[in-house]
């Protein structure tokens, strides 16, 4: 059975069993996954150390399993999520500074979320279709093309509209237009971009490519920029009853804000910068939430094969152009593009069929 036959059939069936069993096997998956030591783990580890270069070998790998073990407690969570029924899943998010967000979009403004490979985005933007706005948000379209209605689906089943990112641009554009019309949260899961348009920011020492998608779609609307950072968090007592589970997820809202008179042309690359700083500094206090499994910082790329992939997307970009399409320019597949990512057998993670996909937020106290 290939990745997409088994995605449809896990949606399918997981959601009749019960959840701590899910939970269970997806957890023996992961540790056995972490001793195996794959491309993907041995990946994740070099990134995790580029944000804490004080971690000793020893550490390193602790945190690496912890990270496997919170990377595959959300795919359990994940394909198990039809299941769970309002009255638990209202009590399995918990936010922090949500209530600027809710303001704006109380008083009828769309809200843009820059989102990293952090925590459970469907389990927030779940909650959050319910508790605090309409979502909106784009996707990489999979194939074969049943495996991404199924996606779709399923997420609009939870409250989430999905847009199909596509290489002739038009995502971001839809995006806007959409986003004027009513107040949505536009969650984009942007921390890892190869594509032409993507920006490259620092990160301590290092260099690390991300997509331009949430600054560019800001700017455009004259929305907020807020930066949600996902994590897990261990529930007890009353709090794991009501959630009719071990483990929720918080939601922590940071506003995206730079100097006013920066310059128009470098708004975008200044709030890039900006929200991913406001992004690590989660990311080195919870480094075991962070699930980059994938190349994404600039030493470990292959610098001629990235660019021969962007020198492709010139060459389709331009035909686009002559064939009349109305592409959206650069930045328009910002929100994670990776369909563009040069083929590389090393990157452990694959493309996961997350790419550009969801995230949001709840609500203290609901």
């Amino acid at each position: 059975m290939n990745t997409a036959g088994a995605l449809m059939f896990a949606w399918r069936v997981l959601p009749r069993l019960p959840e701590w069993l899910v939970r269970g096997g997806f957890d023996v998956v992961a540790r056995a996954v972490h001793l195996l030591r794959p491309a993907a783990v041995r990946q994740l580890e070099l990134n995790l150390g580029r944000v804490r270069p004080d971690l000793d070998r020893r550490a390193l790998r602790t945190v690496s399993r912890e990270g496997m073990r919170a990377y595959l407690r959300y795919y359990a969570e994940a394909l198990t999520l039809s299941a769970v029924p309002e009255h638990q899943l209202r009590h399995r998010v918990r936010t922090v500074n949500a209530e600027p967000a809710r303001a704006h979009l109380r008083a009828g403004r769309s809200v843009v979320a820059a989102l990293g490979h952090t925590g459970n985005w469907d389990l927030a933007g779940a909650w959050c279709g319910r508790h605090l706005a309409p979502v909106l948000t784009v996707a990489e379209v999979l194939e074969p093309p049943e495996l991404f209605e199924q996606f779709q689906r399923f997420r609009a089943a939870l409250g989430m509209e999905v847009i199909g990112l596509t290489r002739d641009g038009t995502a971001l554009p839809t995006l806007a237009r959409r986003a004027r019309e009513r107040a949505y949260l536009v969650p984009l899961l942007a921390d890892r971009d190869l594509s032409r348009s993507s920006v490259e920011v620092d990160v301590g020492a290092h260099r690390m490519r991300v997509a331009a998608g949430p600054a560019v779609l800001a700017e455009q609307l004259r929305a907020p920029l807020v930066q949600v950072f996902l994590r897990h968090e261990r529930l007890r007592g009353r709090a794991r009853r009501l959630a009719g589970s071990p483990w929720g997820v918080v939601a922590r809202f940071a506003p995206v804000q730079i100097p006013p008179d920066t310059p128009a042309e470098e708004r975008v690359a200044a709030l890039t910068q900006r929200w991913v700083d406001v992004l690590m500094e989660q990311v080195r206090r919870y480094p075991e939430q962070w699930h980059m499994l994938s190349k994404v910082f600039t030493e470990d790329l292959d610098a001629e094969r990235l660019a021969r992939s962007h020198r492709r997307q010139a060459a389709a970009e331009h035909r686009t152009e002559m064939g009349g399409s109305s592409g959206g320019g650069a930045g328009a597949n910002g929100a994670g593009e990776h369909n563009a990512d040069p083929p590389d057998a090393s990157d452990g993670e694959g493309r996961r069929g997350r790419a550009a996909a969801n995230g949001a937020a709840g609500e203290e106290g609901t």
